[in-house]
């Protein structure tokens, strides 16, 4: 399998084994921040006064709304500075409210530029540089620590699991986490990861919870 294929899903699940927790929301892209790619596209179609760059964001059937929000911002540039700005800040925010809403994800308003989380911005970086070769290596070193951090914990508490109730619980509790993970990545990466839906509203059929039903845990 190439590679490719599986960073983005690995390298959310091992920011998860390295303690960094993102919320449903944040996790599933960084298209509402002011620094990230709508918005960007949306700088790009304001300089050339065209609104195509920003399009391929939104499902067909929505595009009318982002042409006639557009207009506004032209329109509202010869009112000055401070129409435009505020013209231009609504036309972000229905972007990617638009865009968001065809992913099936929440908008919660536009977030600051900065904000993107360090998965999106280490792919958005290979993406930029034209290699993976760095984000594989993120990605391969932070799992295989996760899956150590697992193993040893659940190792050291087999132990120890007939000693007593509690003890046993801890082992299993351990247990469960651990094969878990392992079961998540392994899903991952035989490419059964859901992803959010494009534009057109597709989505695909499993996601990172049904790790966790089928396991049967």
């Amino acid at each position: 399998m190439n590679k490719k294929t599986i960073v983005i899903p690995a390298l959310y699940l091992a920011l998860l084994s390295a303690g960094v927790t993102l919320s449903a929301g944040s996790a599933r892209a960084h298209c509402d921040t002011l620094d990230g790619p709508v918005v960007q596209d949306a700088r790009i179609a304001l300089e050339k006064n065209d609104v195509t760059p920003v399009l391929k964001w939104v499902r067909e059937k929505d595009e009318a709304k982002i042409r006639s929000s557009f207009k506004d911002v032209v329109a509202a540039a010869k009112k000055g500075a401070k129409a435009k700005e505020a013209a231009e800040h609504r036309f972000f925010t229905s972007l990617v409210k638009v865009h968001r809403a065809a992913e099936g994800a929440p908008f919660t308003g536009l977030k600051p530029a900065g904000t993107v989380e360090p998965a999106v911005a280490a792919a958005d970086s290979a993406l930029a540089s034209g290699s993976s070769a760095e984000l594989v290596k993120i990605v391969t070193d932070a799992v295989a620590a996760g899956i150590r951090e697992r193993f040893d914990r659940v190792a050291e508490a087999k132990k120890h699991k007939d000693e007593s109730v509690a003890a046993g619980r801890k082992y299993v509790a351990a247990y469960v986490e651990y094969t878990h993970y392992v079961e998540r990545l392994h899903r991952d990466a035989e490419g059964h990861a859901a992803h959010h839906g494009g534009p057109d509203g597709t989505k695909a059929p499993h996601g990172h919870g049904d790790a966790h039903a089928s396991h049967g845990h």
